[in-house]
Formats: C-alpha cells, sequence, structure tokens
C-alpha cells in the first residue's frame, strides 16, 4: 500500500487515491447491503463485497491516517469473514 502512495505525485496524487478507494468502496457496500437484504441466498457474494469493500476503506483510513475509521473497518472486516464462515 505505501509503494502505491509513494507512486503517486504530492498530495494530488494522494487526494486522487482516496477518492477511488472511497467511491469503490461505497459503490461495494451498497451492492453488500442491497444483497443481504434482499435475502436471495447470495450471502456469500454480498459478504465478499463487504470485506473487499472494508478493505479499500481501510486503505483509504490508512492513508488519511484515520485510526477510528480504520478501527471501524477491521471490525467490519471481521463481520465479513464471520458472515462467510457462517453462510459458507
Amino acid at each position: 500500500m505505501a509503494d502505491l502512495v509513494k507512486m503517486q505525485a504530492g498530495d494530488g496524487g494522494r487526494r486522487q487515491l482516496t477518492t477511488q478507494f472511497e467511491v469503490a468502496g461505497s459503490v461495494l457496500a451498497m451492492a453488500y447491503a442491497l444483497l443481504i437484504a434482499s435475502n436471495i441466498g447470495a450471502e456469500l457474494a454480498g459478504f465478499t463485497l463487504l470485506l473487499v469493500s472494508s478493505g479499500l476503506f481501510a486503505a483509504w483510513a490508512v492513508i488519511d491516517r484515520r485510526w477510528t475509521f480504520l478501527l471501524l473497518q477491521l471490525f467490519y472486516a471481521a463481520s465479513a469473514v464471520i458472515g462467510l464462515i457462517r453462510w459458507g
């Protein structure tokens, strides 16, 4: 992850990277919520999306040094793993 940040030039590049993580993570989180709420048997796909989403948000948190937000993402990742085990 640190290599990705170093590859970007200055704060503008870092901001562009965090925006990409933010947008992708948000879209995946919305898809996760819809899959789980629809109760159509797509729990594995939903919890996989939650895991990926939390990873993207965690990367954003590390880049921006938002440690409480990172802790929240670790909780979401743990929830996703529990869901994958439970429904897998």
